[in-house]
């Protein structure tokens, strides 16, 4: 691989987490209210705190263009790149490289926003329309896993972060590339570590003998309440 292509890769990751940058809930409820929606509910400057906090059509528009954000982001990257196809599975290793990098560039810039002094959302709505792109059956598969678990935990975030964990071993079933599982560990990885504080916060709150699934569904409603005062 020749310089210009490591340097293209370079640029098309940086781009990608400007993208991913991008604070649209904070935009959209700064337009709507004047309002710092860091300070709004449950503090999260993602798609679900506005739809709570500003209002429903506010939050899905959000939620839509965190998702379709992702999506541009690796659409850059196979453009800049010049990938020779726009189904990363036909392409050569050292473009899957970068433009899976590109992907998870996109996803850290909306959960660590430079804009917003390295803080953001949870990066679900953006690692959606990273997958969708780039992992589409993978993600099928993992959609299905999330309606079985809310099904039985109550708890749609909680359902989502376990059923993150069905996506490298998709890949491995499936037969991508090692560059698939790679990048969908390191996805788990930086939704886990994004995840850990709240999960730590409900676990301080929940005490020894009690279920953590149900203090995490717990604070889901009393975020849900705020709303309703």
């Amino acid at each position: 691989m020749i310089v210009n292509d490591v340097v293209t890769g370079i640029i098309a990751i940086i781009i990608a987490y400007l993208l991913g940058s991008i604070p649209a809930a904070y935009i959209v409820t700064r337009i709507l209210t004047g309002k710092d929606i860091r300070k709004l509910g449950g503090g999260n400057p993602g798609a679900r705190n506005v739809f709570l906090e500003v209002g429903k059509a506010a939050g899905v528009g959000v939620g839509i263009f965190d998702m379709v954000k992702g999506v541009i982001a690796v659409v850059v990257a196979v453009w800049l790149l010049g990938a020779p196809s726009m189904t990363l599975i036909d392409a050569p290793e050292t473009f899957q490289m970068f433009i899976l990098g590109a992907g998870l560039a996109a996803v850290v810039g909306h959960i660590w926003s430079v804009f917003l002094k390295f803080t953001g959302g949870n990066g679900l709505a953006t690692s959606l329309g990273v997958l969708a792109f780039v992992m589409t059956w993978e993600l099928l598969i993992a959609v299905a896993f999330v309606v079985l678990l809310a099904v039985f935990t109550r708890n749609l975030i909680l359902s989502v972060n376990i059923s993150l964990l069905t996506i490298p071993i998709s890949a491995l079933l499936t037969g991508k590339s090692w560059l698939f599982v790679v990048f969908a560990i390191a996805l788990i990885l930086v939704m886990v570590i994004n995840f850990i504080p709240t999960a730590r916060a409900a676990l301080a709150s929940a005490g020894s003998g009690k279920n953590l699934s149900a203090e995490l569904l717990r604070r889901d409603k009393d975020s849900k309440k705020k709303k309703r005062r």
